[in-house]
């Protein structure tokens, strides 16, 4: 399983990468697309439609909607998200109570579509926009922190999970998952928080503003994690798919990141640190 894991992540990075760091802002909408519509597929699984065809239409609906959302005003889409994680937070803290609100596969279809469609938003939100901050000006270099935010965070999470985790953070929802994990990563989340605005040669308030900017989002990232650890444990599955071997589905390693990046990108420009950009 250890080879597989490494061969597929040997394979994905390169491809990766270059879809996220090189390709122009038109290649990079369809390149994520193509990735958010891929977790569209797996997600349809876990809203309850097992079948191909319904799998098929589920993501092929979700591909539309994000064409029909790529040149409306973003800042309504980056809301719309942070109210569903709230939402989220809530049902997954009272879980399985009230669970019988959202068994209904259209419910959880409806779910995917807000998970889904502000975390696409809010990526290509970072692409198109400029970065005004300290004395970085390339956007690029916000999609790259928002991805150490969540990375920094579950491996700070996993060593203090491991040496100081007892008490359980929802153990109905990830019974591995621990209140010194939580700690241990918003720790190492603000370390990484002030060695950027360092690097970036930002001035101290403007560092203080990132630190708790990134402690936020790790702290939603973790809504991010649980909620699709919710619905799996709900459908009695392990993983969203099989799409990677030796590391399950694509939305097993980017539920963190869809709660995480439409928040990055909605505080960050409502403090002013990106503004808009063009779209082709």
């Amino acid at each position: 399983m250890l080879k597989t894991r490494i061969l597929t992540a040997l394979i994905l990075a390169p491809i990766a990468i270059i879809g996220i760091f090189f390709l122009p802002p038109l290649g990079f909408a369809v390149f994520t697309g193509v990735a958010i519509t891929l977790g569209a597929w797996e997600w349809a699984n876990m809203a309850g439609y097992t079948s191909g065809p319904a799998r098929a239409g589920y993501g092929a609906l979700v591909a539309l909607i994000l064409v029909a959302v790529y040149n409306l005003p973003t800042l309504p889409l980056l809301w719309l998200g942070l109210v569903w994680w709230l939402v989220a937070l809530q049902m997954v803290r009272v879980y399985p109570q009230a669970s019988s609100l959202w068994s209904n596969p259209v419910i959880r279809g409806v779910m995917g579509l807000l998970v889904l469609v502000p975390a696409w938003v809010g990526l290509n939100h970072l692409r198109n926009g400029t970065l005004l901050f300290g004395d970085l000006e390339n956007s690029l270099l916000a999609i790259l922190y928002v991805f150490l935010v969540v990375w920094v965070a579950d491996i700070g999470a996993y060593f203090a999970g491991k040496a100081f985790g007892k008490a359980k953070l929802a153990p109905r929802v990830s019974p591995g998952k621990s209140w010194a994990g939580v700690w241990g990563g918003l720790v190492a989340v603000s370390l990484l928080a002030v060695a950027a605005g360092l690097v970036a040669r930002a001035g101290t308030g403007d560092i203080l503003l990132l630190l708790v900017a990134s402690v936020v989002v790790a702290a939603v990232s973790v809504v991010g994690d649980l909620l699709e650890s919710m619905l799996k444990r709900f459908r009695g599955i392990k993983d969203s798919s099989q799409l990677l071997p030796g590391h399950g589905g694509i939305m097993d390693r980017i539920d963190s990141l869809t709660a995480a990046i439409p928040l990055f990108a909605l505080i960050i420009t409502l403090i002013g640190w990106l503004s808009s950009g063009a779209t082709l």
